[in-house]
């Protein structure tokens, strides 16, 4: 007796007869659907910058929380599921302080992104060993990408791991909505010789070319790992108001042209 799709749609642990996980890919094409992140790595550190969508003027805009600090050194961006985004990151967190703890030193952003990884691939297990392995398992896989960047002994380092448990390392990325034009737009102008600044600049222009509203100081979030300190911040609205200027964007997300022409 022959199964049909719908019967290995139903299933995170069967291969359908053309090698396809349908549950797995269909994870991946949730993460279109998310807000857009982007980051940027340079000699000088890593950006990650990621668009908030407000859909209602009741919202508080810092209450959509899209880029975690993970450890002091390394922060994640995220699209897709935020439940799905909050059981990574907290699994992310115990794993790096766990790692400082036993080893007296930070934990790489490699084997960081290996064991927030391992942990996406345990869905559809059934095991009564969750404790042990260091978090919880899914029934179904996570339905959130996320984009790592930080600075360890080795330099700047930005990986994206999606809900396949797949992880790759790039010198600049975008995931969710506008990742594919984000992308595009990051291959025209990245290079490698970029200060954290420029990089901080490009992720914003990339960002303003992906979204649909106009981009301003409430609803995008950015954050910055500089290799000279190695410490995790997010931009402060002074800052990120500095860094929209240099895109020639006032804080309401207007043209400073258009601005001074009407004052």
């Amino acid at each position: 007796m022959f199964m049909s799709r719908s019967d290995f749609d139903r299933s995170v642990s069967t291969f359908a007869p053309d090698g396809r996980l349908f549950q797995v890919e269909y994870a991946v094409s949730s993460i279109k659907l998310g807000s857009t992140a982007v980051g940027v790595q340079t000699s000088e550190g890593v950006v990650l910058a990621v668009e908030k969508r407000i859909t209602s003027s009741l919202i508080e805009p810092r209450s959509l929380e899209k880029i975690f600090e993970i450890d002091a050194h390394v922060g994640a961006a995220m699209s897709g599921m935020a439940a799905d985004a909050r059981t990574l990151i907290e699994h992310a967190r115990v794993q790096a302080q766990s790692h400082t703890f036993t080893y007296d030193e930070p934990m790489s952003i490699e084997a960081l992104t290996r064991a927030t990884c391992d942990l996406a691939l345990k869905f559809g297990e059934d095991d009564d060993d969750d404790e042990d392995e260091g978090g919880p398992q899914m029934s179904r896989p996570f339905g959130v990408a996320l984009l790592f960047g930080g600075v360890d002994a080795s330099g700047p380092k930005l990986f994206h791991a999606d809900p396949s448990g797949t992880y790759t390392r790039y010198d600049a990325m975008a995931i969710g909505a506008g990742g594919e034009g984000a992308l595009h737009h990051l291959e025209e102008q990245y290079n490698k010789s970029l200060t954290l600044q420029d990089a901080t600049t490009l992720a914003l222009e990339t960002l303003r070319e992906v979204m649909e509203e106009k981009i301003d100081k409430a609803n995008i979030e950015v954050s910055v790992i500089a290799t000279h300190d190695r410490r995790f911040r997010l931009l402060t609205e002074a800052e990120t108001i500095d860094a929209l200027g240099r895109l020639g964007v006032d804080e309401a997300g207007e043209t400073l042209a258009a601005a001074v022409a009407e004052d």
